[in-house]
């Protein structure tokens, strides 16, 4: 599939400047594992790049001028790269623009650019296509000039590049998206960006994303007030327990000691928060012995906590997690990302996935009159050089 999406883009290159492109780049989107909702609360995640990806092809222009052409959405801009750089009315043009300001923010001299992209990377799934466009255009924009950037500065800069836009992300997305590795998952402490890899050998399961189609409005209010809960709930236990810095510090114990001294909302969050830090370090070691049933189980206990504890579930993953639970070829199922819409990450058993699928489709359709969209993903390299 990506050798063809890299064979179109190459080709509308050609056609488009009349010449071969100097440098192709891929950039992936990601997944997370497990580990959600507490990139802000002080614990690590668990992503991982995917085979699903963004196609760049780029050249000099041997001009101040940069043109850029969205091959999928049919459009195409210019920027002067001797002007000042500002927002524009036309949104996918920002994360570009974005990410030429932060190069240029950050001390970097270079000429204009030709560039065309093509992606299969589903937008609106919560498989972090900004991301993958950010990473991948600051890596060609480094090859084509020979800029010295290190990798966690690609992240660094694509991450300001979307806080820019007027997005105000964590790190995870293009920290994964840069330093992915095939068949790694990647441990990610977002406070301190330090990490570590771990198997990522599913053996006899396959991950298949169940994608709702759907996505509720109540995201953004409901992010705020948890971030809010959380903070409630961590000095309520600071004062309780003053050696506690992080809710890594925590122990479940401890939170059940103090359930009486916070109200029940405060409480449902903070165990879950707790619970959570501590089901990455478990999937890691289910990854590392090899042990997926365990990995599956912690994928359902995740779920479980974030539609009754964390409450930011949506009736619609919940049926797909609860139909999941139901069918004896899969082994885990939860949603990923903040929620309230979005995809539901599954593991299948080899040789089931067809039957589960048309099985999970049918049921949804009859039960919500929507039409469920389903990736098949594999774990894959982060942004790099495309050489034939």
């Amino acid at each position: 599939m990506n050798e063809i999406l890299i064979q179109n883009t190459t080709a509308f290159f050609e056609k488009s400047f009349g010449t071969a492109p100097q440098k192709i780049v891929l950039s992936p989107g990601r997944i997370n594992i497990i580990g959600e909702h507490v990139d802000y609360n002080d614990g690590y995640v668990l992503p991982a790049a995917i085979d699903k990806i963004i196609c760049f092809a780029f050249e000099k222009s041997n001009s101040k001028t940069s043109k850029i052409i969205a091959i999928d959405l049919n459009e195409e801009f210019e920027v002067d790269l001797t002007r000042e750089i500002k927002l524009s009315d036309v949104v996918w043009t920002n994360y570009i623009l974005g990410v030429i300001k932060q190069l240029q923010d950050n001390g970097f001299s270079f000429e204009g650019f030709n560039c065309v992209f093509s992606s299969n990377i589903p937008v609106g799934s919560g498989l972090s296509s900004s991301a993958a466009l950010e990473c991948g255009m600051i890596f060609g924009i480094k090859e084509l000039f020979g800029l010295k950037i290190e990798k966690v500065d690609v992240a660094l800069m694509g991450q300001k590049a979307e806080h820019w836009v007027g997005i105000n992300c964590g790190i995870m997305d293009q920290f994964s998206s840069v330093h992915g590795l095939e068949n790694k998952v990647i441990k990610l402490d977002c406070n301190t960006l330090e990490f570590e890899y771990h198997n990522a050998d599913f053996k006899d399961y396959s991950l298949v994303l169940f994608d709702s189609n759907v996505k509720h409005s109540l995201f953004t209010s409901e992010y705020n007030n948890r971030r809010l809960e959380c903070e409630e709930g961590l000095s309520i236990i600071k004062n309780h327990f003053p050696e506690i810095k992080t809710f890594r510090d925590c122990t479940e114990e401890q939170v059940l000691s103090l359930k009486d001294k916070m109200s029940e909302v405060v409480f449902k969050r903070v165990y879950f928060v707790v619970k959570e830090i501590l089901r990455v370090t478990q999937a890691c070691e289910a990854l590392d012995n090899g042990n997926i049933e365990l990995l599956g189980q912690l994928l359902f206990d995740t779920h479980d906590g974030l539609s009754k504890d964390y409450e930011v579930s949506c009736p619609e993953l919940d049926f797909i997690v609860e139909q999941a639970k139901k069918e004896e070829s899969v082994i885990g199922s939860r949603l990923m990302g903040g929620g309230f819409g979005g995809c539901a990450i599954t593991l299948i058993k080899k040789g089931h996935e067809n039957r589960v699928k048309e099985a999970f489709t049918s049921l949804y359709f009859d039960t919500f009159g929507i039409d469920l969209k389903i990736y098949d993903v594999k774990v894959s390299n982060g942004t790099s050089l495309y050489t034939n």
